[in-house]
């Protein structure tokens, strides 16, 4: 068994919800037909939009992509990943 030896910096409410959705049971196998064929996750994804990376700069609380080239359009779903300031 692996052991941690760094702090854990979880405030106790979220520890103890981390703790609960750990205990929860797994979920059972989804119920296909017999006849189901196996496919790749790209065919389920086909026809939506494909995922792509951007960088930016976080200025006044506002995320900015450096290149002016990329234009977003309205509502779009975004994920902001982020590193630690150097």
């Amino acid at each position: 068994m692996k052991t941690n030896t760094e702090s854990d910096h979880r405030s106790p409410s979220r520890r103890l919800r981390d703790e609960e959705i750990a205990a929860e049971l797994p979920l059972p196998p989804l119920l296909l037909p017999a006849n189901a064929s196996p496919s790749p996750i790209e065919m389920h994804l086909m026809g939506r939009r494909r995922p792509l990376a951007v960088a930016g700069v976080v200025e006044n609380g506002l995320v900015r992509p450096l290149d002016p080239t990329v234009k977003l359009p309205e509502h779009s779903r975004v994920i902001i990943v982020t590193s630690e300031a150097t």
